[in-house]
C-alpha cells in the first residue's frame, strides 16, 4: 500500500522541538535532511516568542542525535499548515488520478534528498511517464524548495551524479517544462554543523543524509584525541568538497594538521572556497595539485593510491578517513601506510556492499588491517541506509595498535 503522509486523523497532539530563534535555520537543516519535520504542520512560536516549536514527524527517533539533542522535545497540539497543502500524495492524485497512484504503489518516489534549496529525486522507470507530475507535486508540497532534479545515477571517473532539472519555482509559479536556464543553478551553500558548505551535486556530490554519520566521526575523533593527549593529524584523501572536515574543523583543538585531497578538481575548487571561509585564511581560487598551503593544511587534487609513496606524507597521520564506498575495501592496503604507527591511530570508513556479503566484507576489512588496539572491538560494518534494493551503505571504524619496537 502506498505510504501516505499527511495530517493526523484524530487529535493533533505531537512532539515539537523547542529551538531558540537564532538556531532555527540550522535545526531545520538537520531535520529536513532526515525527513523528520512533520509534513503539513506549522512551525509555531513559543509564548514568549524566543523559541520556535518545530513539529516532528512520527518517524523521527525518540532520542535525536547531536546537535539536535541539545533541544527539548515537548508534546503539544499541532497546527495544520493552512497556506499550502503539503501532502504530496494529494497533489499527485489530483494530477494523475487516485487509480493511477494505487496502480503503481511502491514505484512512486516517496523519498528524496534535500541539498540546500534543491531536491534530488530518484524516479523508477515504471512511473517515468509521470515525471512532470511528480516534480510539480514535490515542489508544491515543499515550498522552501527552488529546484527539483531527477537522479539518473552515477557517471564517469569521478562518480558524479547525473542530475536533470524536472521542476523549478519562479515566484509563485511552478514550472515543469521549458525551465529557463537561469532557474537551473545547482551550486548552493548547505548549512551543516554550524558551517556553510559550498557544493554542486552535478560536479561534486555529497549526501546531506549522512550528517549523523559525520557527527559520529567527530565523536570518535574526540576519543582518539583524548587517548593521544594531543590534537590529531587528520588525513581525508577522498574529501570531496569537505563535508567531513566541516564537522571536524569546527571542534576547537581537535586537529594540528590536515591533509584534504580529492581526485576531482571541481571538488577541490569548491573545497578551497570552503576552507577560505572556515579558516578565514587565503587559499588559491583555482584547483591545484596537493600542496602544503599552510603550516597545518595540505590541500589539492591527488590520486589517493599514490600518497603513501611520498615521504612527506607516508606514516604521518592519526586519523584516516576512507570515503570511497564503492572501492574502500580494495583500496585499504594502499592507504594503511599513511597511518603513523608509532602511536594508536584510527581508520574510519564507509563501504557499499550487498547485505548477503556483509560478513565476507568484514573479513576482508580485518585482513587488510594491521594489529588492532588491545581491547578494541573488531571493525564491523554497520548498515546506515539502503543504497539500492540489494546494496547497503555501511560504516566502520578500526582502532589500530602502534608498532611494537
Amino acid at each position: 500500500m502506498v505510504k501516505r503522509s499527511g495530517l493526523p486523523l484524530a487529535m493533533n497532539v505531537m512532539r515539537h522541538l523547542r529551538v531558540p530563534n537564532r538556531l532555527v535555520e540550522e535545526a531545520l537543516g538537520h531535520l529536513r535532511s532526515n525527513d523528520w519535520v512533520s509534513s503539513g504542520m506549522r512551525i509555531l512560536p513559543s509564548e514568549d516568542n524566543e523559541y520556535r516549536l518545530i513539529p516532528l514527524d512520527v518517524g523521527a527517533p525518540i532520542e535525536l542525535p547531536s546537535p539536535l539533542d541539545d533541544f527539548e522535545a515537548i508534546e503539544l497540539e499541532g497546527a495544520a499548515e493552512e497556506r499550502v497543502d503539503s501532502d504530496w500524495w494529494a497533489h499527485l492524485a489530483r494530477m494523475v488520478g487516485e487509480d493511477e497512484v494505487e496502480k503503481h504503489r511502491e514505484a512512486w518516489p516517496s523519498s528524496h534528498e534535500f541539498i540546500g534549496d534543491m531536491m534530488v529525486v530518484r524516479i523508477d522507470d515504471e512511473v517515468a511517464e509521470h515525471t512532470s507530475a511528480i516534480a510539480e507535486a514535490k515542489l508544491r508540497s515543499h515550498p522552501h524548495i527552488r529546484l527539483a532534479l531527477r537522479d539518473n545515477g552515477v557517471q564517469g571517473e569521478f562518480r558524479i551524479r547525473e542530475l536533470s532539472p524536472i521542476g523549478a519555482r519562479m515566484g509563485d509559479e511552478v514550472l515543469v517544462g521549458g525551465i529557463p536556464t537561469e532557474l537551473c543553478e545547482t551550486q548552493v551553500l548547505v548549512r551543516e554543523s554550524g558551517r556553510s558548505i559550498l557544493c554542486d551535486p552535478t560536479r561534486a556530490y555529497f549526501s546531506t543524509k549522512l550528517q549523523t554519520e559525520r557527527l559520529e566521526t567527530l565523536e570518535l575523533a574526540k576519543q582518539l584525541r583524548q587517548m593521544l593527549g594531543r590534537p590529531l593529524r587528520i588525513c581525508d584523501p577522498f574529501c570531496g568538497v569537505g563535508p567531513a572536515l566541516a564537522t571536524l574543523l569546527g571542534e576547537p583543538g581537535l586537529s594540528s594538521d590536515v591533509l584534504a585531497a580529492d581526485l576531482n578538481p571541481h571538488a577541490v575548487e569548491m573545497l578551497l572556497d570552503n576552507l577560505r571561509r572556515w579558516d578565514n585564511r587565503p587559499y588559491p581560487i583555482e584547483p591545484l595539485p596537493l600542496s602544503r598551503l599552510h603550516e597545518d593544511r595540505m590541500v589539492g587534487y591527488a590520486d589517493a593510491t599514490t600518497l603513501s609513496k611520498e615521504a612527506a606524507i607516508e606514516g604521518k597521520w592519526d586519523l584516516l578517513i576512507v570515503n570511497l564506498p564503492h572501492r574502500t575495501i580494495e583500496m585499504m592496503p594502499s592507504l594503511i601506510p599513511l597511518l603513523d604507527r608509532a602511536s594508536p591511530s584510527m581508520v574510519r570508513g564507509r563501504a557499499i556492499v550487498a547485505e548477503s556479503e556483509i560478513e565476507s566484507a568484514n573479513l576482508a576489512i580485518r585482513e587488510s588491517l594491521p594489529s588492532l588496539l588491545e581491547e578494541s572491538p573488531e571493525p564491523s560494518l554497520r548498515v546506515k541506509r539502503d543504497y539500492s534494493a540489494t546494496l547497503r551503505l555501511c560504516s566502520f571504524e578500526a582502532w589500530i595498535a602502534p608498532t611494537v619496537s
